[in-house]
């Protein structure tokens, strides 16, 4: 399992869409980075979303992600509520002007589909690029499990929510994702 993949903070967070900022595919960039941590989606999933998947019948983005059964893993279709700066994000891809209903939302240099491992590795280079190291394409989507499950009490929710923005079968799949925090472990203790 990929679970123990580095949790990224907010700040490098921001330092890696700063980093893709000025690139030539700068809009398609930042929405890989945020599907990975706003959405916490598997490159496998990044790699496989279509327009269907995030947008309503007439073309707006929708209010949520439809993980179909065909991208996620072990066939576990699920729904995603939309972040707002995924939104954006999303909203100011090329193609997005086109309203389109289908094909890849994330497309390749030459305008294809990419593939998982391709995710895997441009995750790879931007890590290396900013300097991150301990990260993987799964940072996002770990950094998003653990992010979600220390706020969603917050939100009147509880792990099991969790587990299924996550699209695991089991509970305890989703536990490994989470990194805990000692500073919060000291204060709920204090607070006993």
């Amino acid at each position: 399992m990929k679970g123990h993949a580095k949790i990224v903070d907010a700040e490098d967070l921001q330092r890696l869409l700063s980093l893709v900022a000025t690139r030539r595919l700068a809009e398609r960039d930042a929405a890989i980075i945020l599907l990975s941590f706003k959405a916490g989606l598997r490159a496998c999933e990044i790699a496989g979303l279509d327009w269907s998947m995030v947008t309503t019948a007439s073309g707006r983005i929708a209010d949520s992600i439809a993980i179909s059964s065909r991208i996620a893993k072990n066939g576990r279709a699920r729904r995603i509520p939309m972040h707002p700066g995924l939104r954006v994000a999303l909203s100011c891809l090329p193609q997005a002007a086109d309203r389109p209903r289908h094909g890849p939302v994330v497309v390749s240099q030459k305008g294809g589909n990419l593939t998982a491992g391709s995710v895997v590795n441009w995750f790879g280079a931007l890590y290396s690029q900013a300097g991150l190291t301990g990260c993987s394409s799964h940072s996002g989507r770990r950094t998003f499990i653990t992010r979600t499950a220390r706020m969603v009490a917050h939100a009147g929710g509880c792990l099991r929510d969790v587990q299924e923005l996550a699209g695991h079968s089991a509970l305890t799949t989703t536990e490994a994702y989470i990194e805990g925090d000692r500073d919060a472990q000291r204060r709920v203790v204090r607070m006993l």
